[in-house]
């Protein structure tokens, strides 16, 4: 097949670059053409004879909201003049002002601005103006993607209720969880020295963004504050402009958080520590959560976190309510005083990121993309046929 990916970057040290990175390394091994329209791609696929690389190039424009406009219009127009090169066309959410065979459904603005913990409002100030107005548009552009896609795959079954939402019919609905590389995120040796960790105590690691008030590093401190003194939490993340120093200290927490900004080396870090913990207030699908679970951690999560979803019983402790700090301290406690259940839970969570691997993940985008080619073939083949006929 001679296939198009439509996206930002593809490389692997991005969550969604990284989905892509992998479905172009399948779709090479199994002898596919590859072109990449796209703002940044990897230098190995870029080098690579059976990949084009059409960069586009980052608009100048002021804010993120004209920028990627910019870029859509920038990609329509060039699938427009270039449709007839390709079996499938894949883009990425609303990406392109162009019709696609598949789209990927990794976020979806609709179900975060409904979902209950949306932070901004349109009178609060300018900054807060601005993310509605923006998180607005990409509602409209989002659906306009989705109603002229023939497949969506969102990454978890909570986005995909969210598309429903959207008036999008089941029959075009096929979810695909995203990957982890269960060989880089195996269970070893910790390192806790390496990032200045404690040795003694039991360590929790939360990690995310920690600017944002959606992944919940709040409600973990007021957990922590109701267990015992040798339970520590390690965060990682980038600390400029972060809040949470400041709450830490109010909470009398200075000893027992580690800060460690941002950590190039997540698979060691993870070795390192006892248990995740990940009680995002939204989330489709984190990717951090997979590599817990592949790491072979006792996972505490929240339903709200798309990825919980593939925590069976047995497999992690999913919570219902992402605010509720006393449940999230029993569970802590829970892990901490009984090691024998952490360690069950621990291997029962590698277990389940056994059927979670990139390749898994990138082999079921190829079967879509084969089903879309199929019919695609079948709906041309009469309407060839008959233009010969006329011919004749």
């Amino acid at each position: 097949m001679r296939i198009l990916i439509v996206t930002h970057v593809v490389r692997k040290n991005d969550g969604q670059g990284r989905v892509n990175y992998e479905i172009v390394l399948a779709a090479l091994a199994a002898g596919h053409s590859v072109t990449l329209l796209a703002a940044e791609a990897a230098p190995e696929l870029v080098q690579h004879s059976q990949v084009r690389f059409v960069q586009v190039p980052t608009s100048r424009l002021p804010t993120k909201l004209l920028q990627y406009q910019m870029f859509a219009w920038r990609c329509g127009a060039w699938i427009r003049a270039h449709r007839n090169e390709f079996d499938v066309v894949h883009v990425n959410g609303f990406i392109a002002w162009a019709r696609a065979d598949v789209n990927a459904a990794h976020f979806v603005h609709h179900g975060w601005y409904r979902c209950g913990f949306y932070p901004f409002r349109l009178l609060h100030s300018l900054y807060h103006a601005y993310q509605v107005i923006y998180t607005l548009l990409n509602i409209a552009c989002e659906k306009w993607a989705f109603r002229h896609a023939e497949v969506i795959v969102p990454v978890s079954q909570k986005v995909a209720g969210e598309v429903r939402a959207l008036g999008i019919g089941e029959a075009r609905v096929q979810v695909i969880h995203n990957g982890v590389d269960t060989g880089e995120f195996t269970p070893g040796a910790p390192e806790r020295a390496r990032f200045n960790l404690p040795q003694a105590p039991f360590m929790l690691l939360f990690a995310g963004d920690l600017r944002m008030s959606r992944k919940n590093l709040d409600t973990v401190l007021h957990a922590l504050v109701r267990t015992p003194p040798d339970v520590h939490l390690a965060v990682a993340g980038i600390l400029h402009n972060s809040p949470y120093p400041a709450l830490v200290e109010s909470l009398g927490l200075t000893q027992r958080v580690h800060f460690t900004d941002m950590v190039m080396d997540m698979p060691a870090l993870m070795r390192s520590v006892d248990a995740f913990v990940f009680p995002s207030r939204y989330e489709p699908m984190g990717l951090v959560l997979l590599e817990a679970l592949s790491a072979g951690l006792p996972v505490i999560t929240v339903r709200t976190a798309g990825g919980a979803e593939v925590i069976a019983r047995g497999s992690g402790i999913v919570l219902d309510d992402p605010n509720d700090a006393a449940a999230l301290a029993v569970a802590i406690e829970h892990l901490a005083r009984e090691p024998d259940y952490a360690r069950r839970l621990g291997l029962a969570a590698r277990a389940v990121a056994g059927t979670l691997s990139w390749q898994v993940m990138a082999e079921r985008y190829l079967s879509v993309y084969e089903q879309v080619h199929a019919r695609r073939t079948s709906r041309e083949l009469p309407a060839a046929c008959a233009t010969a006929s006329a011919e004749l």
